[in-house]
This record gives structure tokens, sequence and C-alpha cells, in this order.
């Protein structure tokens, strides 16, 4: 019939609006939500690394924490907390700077699928979280703002 409007006929300003959102974005610089993925998830080991430590001591808490709470099917725990507490301090700083960015994101994603799989596997949407960012670097690489292309090591 003529003159019946259409009862499925988008609301056309709000598709433009999201058009316009959609492409201010893709705009953005990929460095952007490449120095995101490297820093945040960085922080959380960091942060996770000082609980374990006393100057440049591992804490007698931090063994009986790996005994008793991280126990691992496969490692002692006195190896355990000293592989964990190193890894948290080396990996991020490595990370945050962009340098072995690759490798350092890599061996945060192994260390989040163990403690996904043994410590705290309820913990999945965070641990997911985790190694989402951890998949980009090991994906897209570290990005302009890097040690890594700084030194020529990334294109």
């Amino acid at each position: 019939m003529m003159g019946t409007p259409r009862a499925s006929a988008p609301k056309q300003p709000l598709f433009r609006l999201y058009r316009t959102f959609a492409s201010a974005l893709s705009a953005l610089p990929e460095d952007i939500l490449l120095i995101a993925a490297r820093v945040f998830p960085a922080v959380v080991f960091w942060m996770s690394g000082r609980t374990k430590v006393e100057g440049f001591s591992i804490r007698d808490a931090t063994y009986t924490l790996f005994e008793y709470e991280y126990d691992l099917p496969f490692l002692p725990h006195e190896w355990a907390a000293v592989m964990a507490t190193t890894a948290e301090h080396l990996f991020p700083v490595l990370l945050i700077l962009g340098f072995a960015s690759r490798a350092a994101a890599l061996a945060l994603l192994g260390m989040t699928l163990v403690i996904q799989i043994f410590v705290y596997p309820g913990a999945w949407v965070t641990h997911g979280l985790w190694a989402t960012a951890f998949l980009v670097v090991i994906t897209k690489g570290p990005g302009r703002f890097s040690l890594d292309r700084a030194l020529g090591l990334e294109r």
C-alpha cells in the first residue's frame, strides 16, 4: 500500500552515529592497543611478585603459600616459589619496556595457563583476559613504542 511506513525501517541516525564512532575508533593507532596489552597484565604480575619478597629475599610466607595453596603436582614448592617470584619480576619489566616482548608474553601466558589449570581453575574469566592480552602481543608484536622496535628486533 502507498503511504504505509515500513515497520522494520532502521533508525538511520542511530546507524550513522555507530558508523561514525566505529570509523573514529578504527583511526586510532594500533600502538595504543599494543601498549595496553603489554602494560596492564604486566602490572598485575609485577604487583603479585612484589607481595612475595621482602627487600631482595623471598619471604618465608611465599614458600608456605607455594607448599599449601599453590602446590603444583610436577614441581617442588621451593622451586616453584623461586621460579614464579623471578618470573613475576622479570617478564613484566620486559613487557613494559617492550624488550623481548613476544617471549615475555609467551612466558606469562604459560604461567597463566599453569595458574588456571592447577591453582585457580575457577578464575577462568580473569585468566582469559590476561591470556587475550598476551596473545595480542605474541601475534602482533609490541608496537612502535618498544625497545624491540627501537633496536630493530621488530619491523
